[in-house]
């Protein structure tokens, strides 16, 4: 039998009929794992909830740290440190591109993972801290019986084939004693017996942390967090009165014929996190990028229109002036450049699900995303980088006086042609053509 198999261990506690104070503890903490991964339990809550009960059943735990790797494109993982003497469990999350970090690569949670990887399943660790120096043999062990810690143990379990991570690869554990001898045997019995049940209800969370940042990472937050919740059935929408975003790159096929792949991915990465990033803190929903366009949305309710307009506005703003400074980068970096044309509209459209039985998109449809369109097509032609239709800047110009008219102009596909606005260099106050826009 191995000491460490869980199935090996239950097995030999279940021959022992549970009837002692351990048994009931494993039993009754495995019980409440179980429970809480089947209520929907984040690993906060869950890690939280068990180095509390191991503290109740005379544990004697004076720090525990769990971590987990995960699916996104920003974070490589996640982690939890609870601590006894604070009363509180602090979250981290890891960026991609730490792997190599000295402070990794000498720590036990490396070791065991190397040692996962080279087929040793579900490794473990221990080191009794106070037994002498060469028990302390990684930087952060030293650290800990500086701190007064006396006992060590950490354990790996791994998640389904090697090679599949889409609900993560895995969960590391490790636990410090503070008292005098460390951890006694029925504490890491314990912690062998229950640890497995409390990893699939850590898994469980992994997958819905997974699945919910993908989903927000590819189709948008709102967007994403609508799916996730069960709006999945095609032609499922509805209609909202949102302001349309509609950004495109100009020029962009000689830009993309005149330099490497590489470099034109590099391109549309800047280009597009300088425009995502105005949003962001405003309330607009990028729904997707088609080649070197963007398409994004500010939802809102009557009564906030006009506020919503404003929001808009200043994220355009925002976003033109981050893009000068971004040129001026790139240009002395001696890689192209890019002029982006933008166009804000207002409207009702479509929104929810629209495609073929096994292809779905969330986005939105109707004439006014047309409309938003076309106006930016203007852009080129009327020399400015941003455009707003009549609507918009009806709804936003009392007060604010960074619009000017450029006249009417056809839009294709439109029957009438259409007053449009830009931003105005100098700041007019264009009152007066905010009273032509609403007379009957």
């Amino acid at each position: 039998m191995r000491p460490d198999d869980p199935a090996d261990l239950l097995a030999e506690l279940k021959l022992q009929t549970f009837d002692n104070a351990l048994g009931r503890r494993i039993i009754e903490t495995h019980i409440w794992a179980v429970r809480e991964g089947l209520r929907g339990a984040t690993a906060y809550d869950l890690f939280d909830g068990y180095c509390q009960r191991l503290v109740m059943h005379g544990t004697p735990l004076w720090r525990a740290h769990a971590a987990t790797e995960t699916l996104h494109p920003q974070w490589n993982g996640y982690g939890y440190t609870w601590r006894r003497d604070l009363n509180a469990i602090a979250p981290e999350q890891y960026p991609h591109g730490d792997d190599q970090e000295e402070i990794w690569v000498t720590s036990p949670f490396y070791d065991l993972i190397r040692r996962a990887r080279g087929g040793e399943p579900n490794p473990s660790m221990r080191r009794r801290l106070d037994a002498g120096p060469e028990q302390r043999d990684f930087p952060a062990l030293k650290e800990f019986f500086a701190a007064s810690a006396t006992d060590y143990v950490a354990y790996l379990f791994t998640y389904g084939e090697r090679g599949d991570r889409s609900q993560g690869t895995g969960i590391v554990y490790s636990f410090t004693a503070d008292r005098k001898g460390g951890f006694a045997e029925d504490d890491t019995t314990l912690l062998r017996a229950t640890l497995p049940a409390l990893s699939l209800a850590m898994k469980a969370h992994a997958s819905y942390v997974i699945a919910s940042g993908l989903l927000g990472t590819y189709l948008g937050e709102d967007a994403g967090r609508r799916v996730h919740s069960g709006a999945i059935m095609r032609g499922s929408v509805e209609r909202i009165r949102a302001v349309i975003w509609f950004a495109d790159i100009r020029g962009f096929t000689p830009i993309s014929d005149a330099a490497p792949g590489s470099v034109i991915v590099d391109l549309l990465n800047d280009v597009f996190e300088t425009l995502t990033a105005a949003l962001r803190a405003r309330g607009g929903q990028v729904l997707k990028f088609i080649g070197d366009g963007m398409l994004a949305v500010f939802p809102f309710e009557e009564t906030g229109r006009a506020e919503t307009c404003r929001r808009a506005l200043d994220a355009a703003i925002e976003a033109m002036q981050a893009l000068d400074a971004l040129n001026t980068s790139r240009a002395a970096a001696g890689v192209p450049a890019a002029t982006v044309d933008l166009a804000l509209h207002i409207g009702e459209v479509l929104y929810g699900n629209v495609g073929a039985t096994d292809r779905l998109d969330f986005t939105v449809i109707g004439p006014a995303v047309n409309e938003a369109a076309r106006i930016e097509a203007l852009c080129e032609p009327l020399g400015r980088s941003v455009l707003v239709s009549p609507e918009f800047a009806a709804a936003t110009m009392d007060g604010d006086s960074r619009l000017e008219p450029l006249g009417r102009h056809a839009l294709r596909g439109v029957r009438e042609p259409k007053e449009i606005f830009a931003l105005d260099p100098g700041g007019g106050n264009p009152a007066a053509d905010v009273a032509e826009l609403r007379r009957p």
